[in-house]
């Protein structure tokens, strides 16, 4: 019984001492890198902060802009884009990587069979003829094995780091699904304004017409001059020079929305026709700590901060002995009948302990990389939350101001128009001049261009606090579109 406790003891004080070298060896390493905290550096409420309440966005948030084309043309998007296509193809190739790096955990066992002949010619054996070759066959049949033991840990901190990267592969392609839901929303939008920017320049070239129709009867009254008529004349001409430039912003900027869908710009025509009736959604901020959690873009930054965490505990551990076992069994026979007889088995076994000693301060130099490059993603990580944090203030500020901005303008075009019929009704009266006539119409078709717009930048402020919030993502979301993707 004491005798046994002394072994028990002596056991335990070999572990101790060999785990003690272990954290005496990894000690001179350097301590284990962390991630930094930033929960305690957000602030509790966004500077440009309104007082909008509610639930935090969700996934849905295009439903508040009142448009079941502009949900349907997310949804097909969101199916069908192409780069969300490659971005879901480099999940499935980081998830493979991550197979191949658990893998190099487990054992190794290969099997073999091979078949051979060898002839030597006569010659080789006897001094004069007759010469006879020598004929040998050989039968092979086995499996061999192999299996480095992690000790040290550094097989398990490389998968680790690449399951931190296909993670953060995963979180990309949200974060392109993301990218993708905001930029045809805000093409979406572009074609409505452009459209109505088309609509306002042939009414206003209609009513210079109509004006220029008057001011011909005038002239054949003779209540007019050749020049009143030539400059309504020229008024006519430079607002149909402006229909071209607006049919191909409108036009393209309609390609582009197609496209982002995953078809070719022929495949349909998107049915909006302008901004104004395009409703402005209500989004709460939230509090800024949110954006840790919310924002794909960081969540990938903080996975490649994990894995990089990982792959400085890998450089660590390579100072470490690493211990590998090898092993084969089979059979072998010059005959094939005697193949399968018990006497023909063979095999072989070993262990080796590979320690480093000198290598010129390669492992310092890796390690001291490594160290670097974490310290490098540090500092993306801090910038993305601070760049997620300038988007929302940024979006914030241009919603408030756009919106006070369309409605100053709102009553710019009021005057504007109520201007211009009032100069109608003086011309057909007789009691106005043409320069007056001109520079009302000239107001009114600035006044109503300058309110889409200021409308059109007031809805794009909304997509843009919506992708700024991270349009409803969350971890969650993640794991239900690989599983969905797989």
């Amino acid at each position: 019984m004491i005798a046994g406790t002394r072994g028990d003891v002596r056991r335990r004080g070999g572990s101790g001492l060999a785990v003690g070298g272990l954290v005496l060896v990894l000690s001179g390493c350097g301590e284990a890198v962390s991630r930094p905290d930033l929960a305690a550096e957000m602030p509790a409420r966004y500077a440009a902060s309104t007082e909008v309440r509610g639930p935090e966005i969700g996934s849905t948030w295009v439903k508040g802009f009142g448009s079941r084309e502009l949900e349907d043309l997310v949804a097909r998007g969101d199916a069908d884009n192409l780069d969300i296509a490659a971005a879901t193809a480099r999940v499935a190739q980081a998830e493979a990587q991550l197979t191949v790096a658990r893998a190099a955990l487990a054992p190794s066992v290969d099997g073999s069979a091979s078949v051979s002949r060898t002839v030597t010619p006569g010659t080789r054996s006897a001094w004069s003829p007759p010469f006879r070759a020598n004929v040998a066959d050989s039968y092979q049949l086995g499996v061999s094995g192999s299996w480095t033991i992690d000790l040290n840990g550094r097989l398990r901190a490389l998968a680790a780091a690449q399951g931190a990267t296909a993670r953060a592969s995963a979180i990309e392609r949200d974060a392109v699904r993301l990218t993708t839901a905001t930029a045809i929303a805000d093409a979406w939008l572009r074609v409505g304004a452009a459209r109505e920017r088309v609509r306002i320049a042939r009414e206003s070239v209609a009513t210079a017409e109509r004006t220029l129709g008057v001011y011909r009867r005038r002239l054949e009254v003779g209540t007019a001059t050749a020049l009143d008529l030539a400059q309504q004349e020229s008024l006519v001409a430079s607002q149909r020079a402006t229909i071209p430039d607006l049919e191909i912003e409108a036009r393209q900027t309609r390609n582009a929305l197609v496209v982002l869908t995953g078809r070719a710009p022929e495949a349909f025509d998107p049915k909006i026709g302008g901004v104004m009736g395009v409703r402005v959604p209500e989004i709460a901020a939230g509090v800024p700590s949110r954006l840790l959690t919310r924002r794909p873009d960081v969540a990938v930054a903080e996975a490649n901060l994990d894995a990089q965490a990982a792959n400085v505990e890998a450089a660590r551990a390579a100072f470490l002995p690493e211990i590998s076992l090898t092993g084969s069994g089979g059979l072998t026979s010059a005959f094939l009948k005697n193949l399968l007889r018990p006497d023909a088995m063979a095999s072989s076994a070993a262990a080796s302990l590979a320690a480093p000693i000198f290598d010129a301060g390669t492992r310092a130099a890796t390690l001291e990389g490594a160290r670097a490059r974490h310290e490098e993603l540090v500092a993306e990580y801090r910038a993305s939350v601070h760049q997620a944090l300038a988007d929302v203030e940024n979006a914030l500020v241009a919603i408030e101001q756009n919106r006070r901005h369309e409605q100053l303008q709102r009553a710019v075009v009021a005057a504007a128009r109520k201007a211009q019929r009032l100069t109608e009704e003086r011309l057909t009266e007789g009691t106005i001049d043409v320069t007056t006539v001109l520079e009302a119409e000239r107001t009114l078709f600035s006044a109503e261009q300058t309110l889409v717009t200021v409308r059109l930048a007031r809805l794009q402020a909304a997509v843009g606090l919506a992708g700024a919030l991270g349009g409803g993502w969350t971890a969650d979301v993640t794991r239900e579109t690989g599983s969905a993707a797989r």
